[in-house]
């Protein structure tokens, strides 16, 4: 298909104010008569409260109000699935993250001082710090039903006999970090209440309305007369997609007469009160006969979703769905277990439980293919899964596959084929360098049992331009310039002449959270629906003008014509205007789903799934232990690519976090107290740390998608993890299970090594 605008480099419409410095965040408005709002946390990570004073603090000069659970006027509690976080708690704090009072004052010096005076009295439980610990009878019970949030389970096949059978078996634990989002913008925003009891919440979120259902919840408000302005926001990576502050500001500004109430919170109390990616255990058993041929794979993983559900049960119930990679394996017992700690609280990150079975089920392949004497491609090739055949879960895989496609890729690739090459030319004769790959995928959408639909509106504007409305927030992955892609495609129009707005619960239309991959695929669909609307319209209305038949008019670049006429759109609008006619069309959709669940799964099969393959080159000093990233190559399936350079800077941003998750981040809790609290001790990818990273797109088209397109947003950072720990074992010889593959993990898995080969001498 000759296309203008999609596939094609197109800049991203939002660069030129974000790189500036123009652009606007929800934190950087201040106004002269703004009240500072601030969160009284609690002391301990487990307690019991007998009583909360706050006389003190509400009588400081410049404080506005003090809040507490008797001032929330209905559903004291939040959550995506389960809302069992108190919004402010009454009886007992579960973590050091738990909100226990608000402080609304004139500055924000005054809220800090206010803070120290409220006065809690706590009585200390004991503290649930460890997962396992948590299933065992002994482990005091953190809600009433116990602290085993979800159990899922899948079972195919005869895993005993297949065991039994197989030529080779292999078996690891893997442990994966606590990883903080770490986006640039904190959790913040501000709210306002108008004369007529209209609030107003500006606040970065990646589901404006389902914000305003949580926050109408709470305060027993009608959710008609509550605004949720969600976009732009600086960073989420699913960091947003829970609550954040959103009803502590509905909260405050139900109370300071007007005025708007900001809350901004430190990185500090981000670290503290901020959703983490679920730390994991996981136990994996794979077989294989000896021609390399997959028989069996037992998984067993424990996720410690911390103090509150959040999306804890789904994480663990995609990690078990993509346990076993994209191959079919006929016999599988897979088991996921999601616990409730005093660690703080776990929910979305992007790969949402995929990154953590990844590492494991990508390592067993690279020891099966050298126990077996086997390229580790043809091994993957010999395994993967094909549009059609049947996963490893057990259901038929009806959407497009790459997985083949990007192997292939790789096989090919200068990295993969010069390998030998580039690990000879060490830049120190102590460093060791390897290369390695791994390949995983990511489901699109949100599963089976779940609402999942997508919607748009195109209107057109006086100037004969159009605003083009989708739900679907930018949280920076340039899914705005996609839907004007899409959008001009479609009218026939150029890019210039579209204007998109997002997040907003006043301007667009509810098309679900921007999460699971889903919003360029569901975006993107969503305006495929409107702009044929649009367009009759436009045609429509023209003909009703000059009082044609619609068959005599055509639609040209940026006007219609008829008789060699030209119709501008700023005349259509003042037509349809004047006769008092509607200039906007909605387009809407529901997501193709399977049609049966896989029983005990918690939501599979998905209907569609991302591929990407990752090849990497690692070095590694052995006098020390570090390890550095020098190249790698990203061979990303997301069907039909919409814009090259949007699929670039996800494949190059998802790189570097995966860099980051592999080798150097985790969030330190101890006995339920953070030991990591700022950048300070947490260390990240820099650009220093950042490898030539190469991007070679297979498309392998979705005939469901907007022009053939599906999503990549997650599995970008997936499978570099699994390549990096292999290609640390390709250097040495040292293999890695407990993630992140610190210096010092290495050096001590060099120095067991050194021992091994010592006692046993080959």
């Amino acid at each position: 298909m000759n296309t203008k605008w999609v596939g094609k480099r197109v800049n991203r419409i939002d660069g030129p104010e974000k790189v500036t410095g123009e652009l606007k965040y929800m934190t950087d408005y201040h106004f002269d008569n703004m009240v500072w709002g601030k969160v009284l946390r609690s002391e301990y990570p487990h307690a019991k409260i007998n009583s909360i004073d706050i006389e003190a603090a509400k009588n400081l000069p410049g404080v506005i109000c003090v809040l507490t659970h008797k001032d929330i006027p209905g559903f004291n509690g939040f959550g995506i699935v389960v809302p069992d976080q108190p919004v402010l708690c009454s009886d007992v704090v579960r973590c050091t993250g738990d909100a226990i009072a608000l402080v609304g004052a004139e500055t924000l010096e005054i809220t800090e001082q206010a803070l120290s005076l409220i006065k809690v009295d706590y009585e200390p439980l004991e503290v649930v710090a460890d997962a396992e610990y948590a299933l065992t009878d002994s482990a005091p019970k953190l809600h009433p039903d116990g602290n085993l949030h979800s159990h899922v389970k899948i079972k195919n096949g005869n895993i005993e006999k297949a065991f039994e059978e197989a030529d080779i078996i292999v078996e690891n634990t893997f442990f994966s970090p606590r990883q903080m989002h770490a986006f640039i913008e904190t959790e913040g925003g501000w709210g306002v209440m108008d004369d007529d009891g209209f609030l107003t919440i500006r606040c970065p979120g990646q589901y404006a309305y389902r914000d305003r259902m949580q926050i109408a919840r709470s305060l027993a408000y009608n959710p008609e007369r509550i605004r949720v302005i969600s976009s732009p926001i600086g960073g989420a990576f699913g960091g947003k997609d829970e609550i954040t502050v959103q009803i502590y500001l509905a909260l405050l500004a139900l109370h300071t007469k007007g005025r708007p109430v900001k809350i901004h919170l430190s990185r500090e109390e981000s670290v503290i009160a901020g959703i983490k990616r679920h730390p994991f255990k996981v136990q994996m058993k794979t077989a294989a006969r000896k021609d390399g041929t997959l028989l069996a794979n037992q998984v067993r993983a424990i996720g410690d979703t911390g103090a509150y559900a959040s999306l804890g049960g789904a994480v663990i119930a995609l990690a078990i769905e993509h346990s076993c990679g994209p191959y079919k394996i006929p016999n599988v017992d897979l088991e996921g277990f999601c616990v409730y700690t005093n660690n703080g609280i776990s929910g979305a990150f992007r790969g949402f439980g995929v990154n953590q079975v990844c590492m494991g089920i990508e390592t067993h392949m690279d020891m099966i293919a050298e126990k077996l004497g086997m390229d580790p491609i043809e091994l993957r090739k010999k395994n993967v899964y094909h549009q059609g055949e049947v996963s490893s879960v057990g259901h038929i895989v009806k959407s497009s596959v790459g997985t083949y496609k990007t192997l292939e890729t790789a096989e090919n690739c200068d990295l993969w084929k010069n390998r030998e090459k580039y690990k000879s030319e060490v830049s120190e004769p102590w460093k060791k360098r390897g290369v390695s790959l791994a390949t995983s995928f990511h489901g699109i959408g949100m599963g089976i049992g779940l609402p999942d639909y997508g919607a748009a509106s195109i209107e057109l504007q006086p100037d004969g331009t159009f605003l083009v409305g989708v739900g679907c927030e930018e949280i920076g992955g340039g899914n705005s310039t996609a839907y004007a892609q899409i959008a001009a495609e479609m009218l026939t129009c150029d890019i210039s002449n579209i204007r998109i707005i997002q997040g907003d619960t006043q301007k667009t239309l509810d098309g679900g959270t921007v999460t699971a991959s889903r919003s360029t695929y569901t975006g993107g669909r969503a305006i495929a629906q409107a702009a044929p609307r649009m367009t009759q319209l436009l045609i429509q209305t023209a003909a009703e003008m000059l009082n044609l038949d619609a068959s005599q008019i055509n639609l040209k670049p940026n006007h219609l014509s008829a008789n060699e006429q030209i119709i501008p759109y700023k005349s259509i609008y003042k037509y349809l205007y004047d006769h008092h006619k509607a200039t906007r069309v909605e387009g809407h959709f529901y997501l193709p789903k399977e049609k049966d669940e896989i029983k005990g799964s918690g939501g599979a099969p998905h209907h569609l799934y991302g591929y990407l393959t990752h090849v990497v080159m690692v070095e590694v000093d052995t006098l020390t232990g570090e390890t550095e990233v020098l190249r790698v190559v990203s061979i990303p399936d997301a069907g039909k690519v919409i814009n090259p350079q949007g699929l670039e800077g996800q494949a190059e941003g998802g790189a570097v976090m995966g860099i980051g998750y592999t080798l150097y981040e985790d969030v330190l809790i101890e006995n339920g107290y953070h030991k990591t609290r700022n950048f300070t001790d947490y260390i990240i990818p820099t650009i220093r740390e950042t490898p030539l990273i190469e991007t070679f797109p297979v498309e392998e088209p979705e005939q469901s998608g907007p022009f053939g397109a599906k999503g990549i947003g997650e599995v970008v950072m997936i499978p570099i993890i699994a390549a990096i720990m292999s290609a640390i074992y390709d250097a040495t010889g040292a293999r890695i299970f407990h993630l992140p593959a610190t210096p010092e993990r290495v050096f001590n898995a060099l120095k067991d090594l050194k021992k091994q080969n010592v006692q046993s001498p080959r």
